[in-house]
């Protein structure tokens, strides 16, 4: 199968993805819109900020159903969609039913949420904590100067993390004679071993990423502020009042945009705009080249499935994974 045949086989679980994250972006907005309108009208004429502080407290609500539902429910597609993505590569072939085989692997491969989470948690621990030691490394040879090039350089390598995180995450559920630590070891391995052969996909990473901010960001933008004179004046007013109270204290561009009434809804409906790509841009564009991208990297692998003199290499480079790595002696 060809990275397309393979994007489109596991299509099914981009789509429940954005329909799970579709329903906790709206969940969000509704109880942040409605706390507003309870703390509005409880407040007497003599309070104000009220309606502020209901949004506030509604956000904090939504941020919780929002997380819980990501964690819980929408990553796991996410984990089933790169499960039948490796073995669509590694096998040349997919089952009927997809989704339902990927749910089953996931379940098989993590017999409880809490061992799922641990193992991507140190995935991203360990390649984290390198991007760190980069900008580390930039500061200590070149002062400010070169820890502002390390910086950026790290910077980029957290873009490049995540779809590190996957491709481990893809190792995983292909090393599955073994156990889950051990083959989180070995993914770490293979992209410190192979960094060449994975370094030519970060054209296609970072240009797919920058036409889908700017094409589908775009239109949802558009979109929000077409659609924003729902949001009532005096809420208006109160986040331009808040802001302008904070541009007094610590000015910036950001704060004093948001501190005009006329630029609220703008401001408003590029933070929704950006909220929704994300979602967007994470169930379709993502898994499109993420298929590159994992092949790429299970190739590198099963030409050369890394051995224990291979983990010593990396105990040096990151405390996690030299923790990792002595847990499974």
């Amino acid at each position: 199968m060809n990275n397309k045949q393979i994007y489109k086989a596991t299509l099914g679980f981009s789509i429940r993805r954005l329909l799970w994250d579709f329903l906790a972006f709206l969940i969000l907005g509704g109880l942040s819109f409605g706390g507003f309108l309870i703390g509005d009208k409880a407040a007497s004429s003599e309070e104000s900020g009220a309606g502020l502080i209901g949004l506030a407290i509604g956000a904090v609500l939504g941020i919780v159903v929002l997380v819980l539902m990501l964690r819980f429910v929408s990553y796991s597609y996410k984990a089933g969609q790169i499960a039948m993505m490796t073995k669509g590569i590694t096998e040349g072939q997919l089952p009927d039913n997809v989704v339902k085989e990927g749910r089953r692997v996931v379940k098989e491969r993590f017999s409880t949420v809490a061992g799922f989470f641990l193992v991507t948690g140190l995935i991203k621990g360990i390649f984290n904590q390198l991007g760190k030691g980069i900008e580390a490394l930039g500061t200590a040879v070149g002062g400010r100067d070169g820890g502002t090039v390390g910086s950026a350089i790290s910077s980029v390598i957290q873009t490049v993390v995540a779809y590190l995180c996957d491709c481990c995450l893809g190792w995983v559920f292909y090393r599955s004679e073994i156990t889950a630590p051990k083959a989180t070891c070995e993914g770490a391995v293979i992209f410190f071993k192979h960094g060449k052969v994975l370094a030519k996909n970060l054209g296609r990473v970072f240009g797919m990423g920058v036409v889908s901010f700017i094409l589908i960001g775009g239109l949802l933008t558009g979109g929000f502020y077409a659609v924003s004179g729902v949001i009532p004046s005096s809420a208006v007013n109160e986040i331009s009042g808040a802001f302008a109270e904070m541009n007094t204290e610590e000015p910036s561009a950001v704060i004093s945009f948001m501190s005009d009434p006329a630029n609220v809804r703008l401001g408003l409906s590029i933070v929704a705009a950006i909220i929704l790509w994300s979602i967007v841009h994470s169930a379709f564009v993502r898994p499109f080249v993420l298929a590159g991208v994992l092949r790429n990297f299970l190739e590198a692998g099963m030409n050369d499935v890394p051995d224990e003199s291979a983990f010593s290499s990396l105990d040096g480079r990151s405390d996690k994974f030299r923790k990792l790595h002595s847990q499974l002696a």
